[in-house]
């Protein structure tokens, strides 16, 4: 190695990143000591952390802040997080966070949870008047900073505090639910910041001020930053109970929880001690199991999936070669899996996508790569086209439907029917645009 090379790093990353040379002994050594200490919540659970919403009910009492409450009108359920503290999470009346990735990527995971909120008869707001949260250019290039982070934070929860208003309700009247792991651990961590540091909350609030983007001249911060599968666990059983047509009890399932969710912010994360002994967390693995599905762990659970977002762009093949080696291939051979559910956008493309890569080194490992949500949706009877929508997926789903016993020939040759309809001018929606409409008319 060179000395420009040197100084530049392991692919440009930077002179910390650096090639550790360890022999094939050593490197299995690391991964056992991984496997050992990581995998289990090695973290002295009687130890009192600092929790951030404290510090929050001070801040809104000195006047300094508005916390968007979750009222009961949203219909919260109690969960426990890792240190056994209590987070609420809201079923009702949401305001939906969408995901850039998902939008673009993986478009039956969005509609699938809408198409819950429907068949459940819930209120929610899915409107147009949402930014991306630029976390993925963040961890991806480094360019973002902490006070542009925040100031899309705070423009995007004043948005949800004040939507309501569009459609004659009061402040408040809509919780956001975001889709995005990276927006929710992005999220988090910004909440924090903010809450910690008043030269930052100073910053932003001139930001959000040129942006009309105030609430009696203060900033407004959530009281939970709520991901939607930790609505779908909450609502598990109710789904199971309400809406499950399907027998899944023969489909073996394993789980990829995003290192967003739980690995930032980890004292934010939900943990059941009866989804996988307590050692994981419960989103997701949680709707396998009330569906009735044969959850599976593997070794590599813990790992990342491979994304890491800087790798994605600049070490592209060192993520397609992880997730098949460390995820597709071990769940595969150790747990016998017919399919691997996620909670993240990043996290499922990555999967999804890259399982061709592995014919290059005869590695030809491929399994179904979908959201917990998506499953629920076909364990529930969603159409496998029109709604969770796997003709988007690069991974094989095929074998996957037919095992739970839905016709994969005869719902593609129906969804060709639909396609024609469409061309027709003879459209179905999901929402109703007509409250997209109003809200834009409201907003002038």
């Amino acid at each position: 190695m060179n000395k420009g090379t040197e100084a530049q790093g392991v692919a440009g990353h930077g002179a910390f990143f650096q090639a550790t040379n360890l022999s094939a002994q050593e490197a299995e050594a690391a991964t056992a000591w991984v496997r050992k200490h990581v995998d289990r919540r090695t973290i002295d659970l009687g130890e009192r952390m600092d929790d951030v919403r404290e510090h929050m009910w001070e801040l809104e009492k000195e006047g300094e802040i508005i916390v968007h409450r979750i009222r009961d009108e949203h219909e919260p359920q109690v969960v426990n997080t890792l240190f056994g503290w209590e987070k609420r999470i809201p079923t009702n009346r949401l305001w939906h966070h969408k995901s850039c990735g998902q939008c673009g990527n993986i478009p039956g995971y969005p509609t699938s949870l809408i198409w819950f909120m429907n068949n459940m008869g819930l209120e929610y707001l899915d409107e147009t008047d949402q930014t991306s949260c630029t976390a993925w250019n963040y961890h991806g290039s480094g360019i973002g900073n902490v006070e542009s982070l925040a100031a899309v934070f705070l423009r995007n929860f004043h948005q949800a505090y004040v939507s309501g208003k569009q459609h004659g309700h009061d402040l408040g009247y809509y919780y956001p639910l975001v889709h995005c792991g990276t927006s929710f651990g992005n999220y988090k961590e910004i909440r924090k910041y903010l809450v910690e540091s008043a030269e930052l909350r100073e910053k932003v609030t001139k930001i959000l001020g040129k942006l009309g983007r105030l609430v009696d001249g203060k900033i407004v911060i959530p009281e939970e930053v709520v991901h939607y599968s930790e609505w779908l666990h909450v609502m598990r059983n109710r789904i199971a109970s309400d809406l499950q047509k399907i027998d899944v009890s023969n489909i073996r399932v394993t789980m990829h929880a995003a290192c967003h969710y739980y690995k930032m912010v980890h004292e934010d994360a939900i943990y059941d001690p009866d989804v996988l002994g307590g050692n994981r967390t419960a989103v997701g693995s949680s709707v396998a199991q009330a569906l009735g599905a044969q959850l599976i762990d593997y070794s590599t659970w813990y790992d990342c999936c491979g994304f890491g977002f800087r790798h994605i762009i600049s070490e592209r093949e060192f993520t397609r070669s992880f997730t098949i080696d460390r995820k597709i291939k071990v769940a595969q051979e150790e747990a016998k899996a017919d399919v691997m559910l996620g909670i993240d956008t990043g996290c499922i493309t990555t999967m999804d996508k890259n399982q061709w890569i592995g014919r290059a080194h005869e590695k030809n490992y491929s399994m179904p790569i979908m959201a917990d949500v998506q499953f629920a949706a076909l364990a529930c009877g969603a159409d496998p086209f029109k709604i969770v929508q796997l003709q988007w997926h690069a991974s094989p789903c095929e074998e996957l439907v037919e095992k739970m016993g839905i016709s994969w020939s005869e719902a593609k040759k129906q969804f060709e029917q639909y396609l024609k309809q469409v061309e027709a001018g003879n459209i179905e929606y999901l929402y109703d645009p007509e409250l997209a409409v109003k809200h834009l008319e409201a907003r002038g």
